[in-house]
Parts: C-alpha cells; sequence; structure tokens
C-alpha cells in the first residue's frame, strides 16, 4: 500500500523578484508532437478539413498563447515578447506534426513557459479542429529544446 503524503506550501507561494535582474536578450525553443490516423493527416496536408487550415490556425493559436501565459500559470511573470515562430513540420513515416516553437524577447527572466504554451496550445488547436475525424490522436514528446540569455546562459538538450 502507497503512503500519501500531505504538503501545504501555502505559506511559501511567492512569485519570484527579478527587480534587480538585468535585460538581457533571452530565447527558448520548444518541441511536441501530436500523432494521429494517417486519414486525418492527409486531410490536413490536403487543405480537406471542415474546419479550415488546420496548420494556419494552430501556428496563430500558439502565438497567442505565448502571449498569455502569465495568465494561465499562476506565478510566471507577464513578459514583453518580442518573436515568436511557430513551425509545423508533417511527418508522413510516424504519422504526426512536429510543433517547433521559438519565443524571444529583451528582459528579466526566461521564455521556456512561454514556448512550452505556445506548443501545447498549437498542438491542441490541431486536435480541436480534426477531433470530428480522430479522436485517438495523441499529444506528445513536449519539450524544451534549447534556451539562452541570462544568468545560467546557454542550455542546449542532448541526444536523448
Amino acid at each position: 500500500m502507497s503512503e500519501l503524503t500531505h504538503f501545504n506550501a501555502a505559506g511559501d507561494v511567492h512569485m519570484v523578484d527579478i527587480g534587480a535582474k538585468a535585460d538581457t536578450q533571452r530565447t527558448a525553443v520548444t518541441e511536441g508532437f501530436i500523432e494521429m490516423n494517417i486519414d486525418t493527416l492527409q486531410r490536413i496536408t490536403a487543405g480537406d478539413n471542415k474546419k479550415g487550415d488546420v496548420l494556419g490556425i494552430a501556428r496563430i493559436a500558439g502565438i497567442m498563447a505565448s502571449k498569455k501565459t502569465a495568465e494561465l500559470v499562476p506565478l510566471c511573470h507577464p513578459l514583453p515578447i518580442s518573436h515568436v515562430e511557430i513551425q509545423l513540420d508533417i511527418d508522413k513515416q510516424h504519422s504526426r506534426v512536429r510543433c517547433q516553437t521559438t519565443v524571444s524577447t529583451s528582459g528579466k527572466t526566461g521564455v521556456e513557459m512561454e514556448a512550452l504554451n505556445a506548443t501545447q496550445v498549437a498542438l491542441l488547436t490541431i486536435y480541436d479542429m480534426c477531433k470530428a475525424v480522430d479522436r485517438g490522436m495523441t499529444i506528445q514528446g513536449v519539450r524544451l529544446l534549447e534556451k539562452q540569455g541570462g544568468k545560467s546562459g546557454h542550455w542546449l538538450r542532448g541526444d536523448d
């Protein structure tokens, strides 16, 4: 039988003070995938989806999501985002769409959360637009690939 531990951290919750940090150029790159039936992928590729341009709308949704991250993640700082790029690639061999997001800012804290949120919402939008024909789609592998800037400098995901 497993033992559950209750932890109440309410007294320890706070937003990190970044006021004394210097503004630096910061970039984060993330990726994620949505696997689907081959017929669904073909509909997306052919532009034959009843709701419209799946990849175009997913890009817009991802960009919008990056700008709303601080409203969704409770202790995340609102940031002046200077650049968002959502790249959506069709992977026919694995019957999936790969989303790669790059977010940049000049600020006091990084944009990893904004990039991760953008990737998730772009993939969720693909799911939403295609769910009528394929409810078995799976979102997976959402992760940080690279971050640059700030005190911790450059971080690059190694081969996993």
